[in-house]
């Protein structure tokens, strides 16, 4: 899979580390930046990777932050893109299963190095369920349809 990664400062080391997780576990990579630890605002980078993976150029993507929240709140507003801020794996194969979620964020200030390489396996490991789910899905897509932005 091509999996879209992006970080803001907080997230830069984590980032980093996740990058070559997810390349040593066979999938492709495209780096959105930030590309050092020096500030930044992180819509400049989360932004341009949610495109991306709502245009189909990559199939999943990963953000991060000091804790993921601000993060998801701008990639939830590219059309088309369902991320979740997971904190440990259960929310993670949950937002696969059950929200078909295609932008993961993690707060590289909330967890650890260990847990996240946890949460990005089981994360991209899970499978969307379908089923009674595509309803709901459904109706995120008709909110995004009536605010015009989908």
């Amino acid at each position: 899979m091509r999996i879209a990664i992006a970080s803001d400062h907080a997230g830069y080391a984590l980032k980093e580390e996740l990058k070559r997780f997810v390349q040593d576990l066979g999938h492709e990579v495209q780096d959105f930046g930030t590309h050092t630890p020096d500030p930044v605002d992180y819509p400049d980078f989360v932004v341009p990777a949610a495109e991306a993976v709502a245009r189909g150029e990559c199939d999943l993507g990963i953000v991060l932050g000091g804790s993921g929240n601000g993060e998801a709140m701008a990639a939830n507003k590219v059309p088309g893109v369902r991320c979740a801020v997971c904190w440990e794996s259960y929310t993670a194969r949950m937002a696969r299963a059950h929200n078909d979620a295609n932008v993961l964020s993690l707060g590289a200030r909330v967890i650890g190095p260990e847990l996240a390489r946890e949460i990005v396996r089981t994360w991209l490991e899970a499978r969307y369920e379908g089923g009674r789910h595509d309803r709901r899905l459904a109706k995120i897509r008709a909110v995004e349809r009536k605010y015009g932005r989908g």
